[in-house]
Formats: C-alpha cells, structure tokens, sequence
C-alpha cells in the first residue's frame, strides 16, 4: 500500500499540466534571453538546475518554489544589459566625486582626497585580501543564509526572500534615475564619460594577483552595467542578512553577520568599487525595503500571495 502512495506521490510531479508550464517557462525564457541579451551557457545551466529541483522530488519543489524569487532577480539583473542606464540619464562622475570629497574629504601633504583615494595609496595586503574575501561574501551568504532559514524558519525566509527582492528592486530604480560611475573609473578614466568601458575591478584585482587566479576579473566580465553604483547594493546584502538573523534570534551568530556587514562595508570602499556615499545610499535603500516590506506585510496588501507561497513551500 505504500508502495503505491510513493508511486502516486511520484507520479504526480510530473502532471502534464506541470510539464507544459515549466516547459512554455523554460522556453520563453531562452527565447528571450536570445533576443536581449544573446545566448549563454549558463542560461541553460539555470534552467537545468531549475527544471531538476522542481520535478524530482516534493522536497526540491517546494526548495525551488520558495526560491524563485532569487531565480527572477537574478534573470532581472541579467536582463539589465539589454537597457544601460546611461541611455536613460546623466551619469554622474564628476559630481558625485566632488560631492564625495567635499563630505568625506581626507587632508593629507596639501591634498584633499576621497576616501578610495587614500586606501589606494595606503593599501596593504592583508587588507587587499581581507576585503577580496569579505566581497566574496555578496551573493553566497544570503544564499546560505536564506537556505538556513528555509528549513528552519519557513515564513520568516519568505519574509527574507521578498524583502531581498524588494530591495533590489529599490535599488534597480535608483540605479536609472541616477546613474554613476564607481571611483575606480574615475582613478583609470578620469571624468570623461565613455559608455563602452569594460567593468574593471579596481582593488580586487590585488586579491587576484595575490592567490594567482582571476577570481574577480571573471565574475565582474558578467556585470550588467559599469555606471550602478549608486546604491551600493553589495552593501545593502549583508544588511538584510544581518537584520533577519536579528529577527531569527540567532543570539551570538549574528555577531557573524555583523562582522560580514563591516567588512563589506569597509570592502566596497577600500577597493574602489563604491564611494561612502554609494555604501551609506545601500544601507539606506536596506533599511527602506526592510521598512516597506514590514509595512506592506501589516496592512496585509499582499496578504493572499504571501500565505500561498506559505502553502506552496510548506
């Protein structure tokens, strides 16, 4: 007899009706990928990974299910080189530098520089690669973080997950209004604005050269647009993380996430990725989202959605 159940509990992960939808998904999503952005291995890669959790077993559909809303921020983010910000506003390089400067200035030998300005010519290496570490952190920790949450606390890696998306999206939007360059183009290309720089990768690049490999190079070859750093979003990550695990009452892990949080914090500065500015503007946009979400959440706005992700993922 049991037997028979787990042969019908089986038998129905793959319904027709499931594999048309998954099947119109996965193909609308390469045809489109095709038509913005071209074809890429890893496309495929995330339909395969997708495809596999969603129909091998209850357990991975539910995994998959709940974190969907990664898998759509991320296409989003892709979807991102189809539409430069710079040709929908001003980039801001100048300004925003000298605003930088006039904020956070450092006087040193009759100089005022910016603070990226002052790490780069008092760089060491175990700071070089102490930040390459902490910004490897970026997307692997809430990753983890999220998947710790879903087998522990599944309504609050809900909560995590839509306020994560939320963000991004916060941060997407004022990545349009107000494009800007990162200080690492201002230190190779001055002020001038040219939209077919390629992503550079500043200070990492010394964590690269310390461990000989090419780390950073390859995963910033991926980025969607040079002129998105304003809000820093690498900042607003372990923000999130951080809160959550606070909501979690994780007790002295979160001092964990809090050191994480820091170090990205000091990481996006030091390497010339992001002005204080860019860091602060991050924290701002997490701070916002974590904000929004709680208030949409007890206006019950989206109330019905959330409780059949609940059901979906349970």
């Amino acid at each position: 007899m049991n037997g028979s159940s787990s042969v019908a509990s089986n038998f129905s992960l793959w319904r027709k009706a499931d594999i048309l939808v998954m099947g119109s998904i996965s193909a609308g999503y390469l045809l489109l990928s095709r038509l913005l952005i071209g074809f890429r291995p890893e496309q495929v890669f995330l339909l395969a990974v997708v495809n596999v959790l969603y129909f091998i077993s209850r357990g991975t559909r539910k995994f998959i299910i709940g974190f969907g809303i990664f898998v759509i921020y991320w296409i989003i983010f892709d979807y991102m080189k189809a539409f430069p910000n710079y040709l929908y506003s001003t980039v801001h390089i100048q300004s925003l530098y000298e605003l930088e400067k006039g904020i956070f200035g450092i006087s040193l030998n009759g100089l005022v520089l910016t603070p990226n300005e002052y790490w780069l010519s008092h760089s060491r290496t175990i700071l070089d690669v102490m930040s390459g570490f902490f910004y490897l952190t970026w997307i692997p920790v809430p990753l983890l973080f999220g998947c710790y949450l879903f087998y522990t606390n599944r309504p609050l890696f809900l909560k995590f997950a839509f306020t994560f998306f939320l963000v991004n999206m916060i941060g997407f939007v004022i990545y349009y209004i107000y494009p800007a360059a990162p200080p690492w183009y201002v230190a190779e290309h001055g002020f001038a604005f040219d939209p077919h720089t390629p992503c550079g990768i500043g200070g990492l690049a010394k964590f690269d050269a310390f461990f000989h490999v090419e780390i950073f190079k390859s995963l910033y070859s991926k980025s969607s647009n040079v002129f998105a750093a304003m809000p820093s979003l690498h900042s607003a990550y372990p923000t999130i993380v951080f809160y959550y695990s606070l909501k979690n009452k994780m007790g002295y892990k979160s001092i964990f996430f809090a050191i994480i949080m820091m170090g990205v914090w000091f990481g996006a500065v030091y390497t010339g990725h992001h002005y204080m500015l860019d860091v602060l503007a991050g924290i701002a946009c997490a701070i916002t989202g974590i904000i929004l979400f709680n208030w949409l959440v007890k206006k019950r706005i989206f109330s019905g959605f959330f409780e059949r992700m609940v059901r979906l993922t349970s």
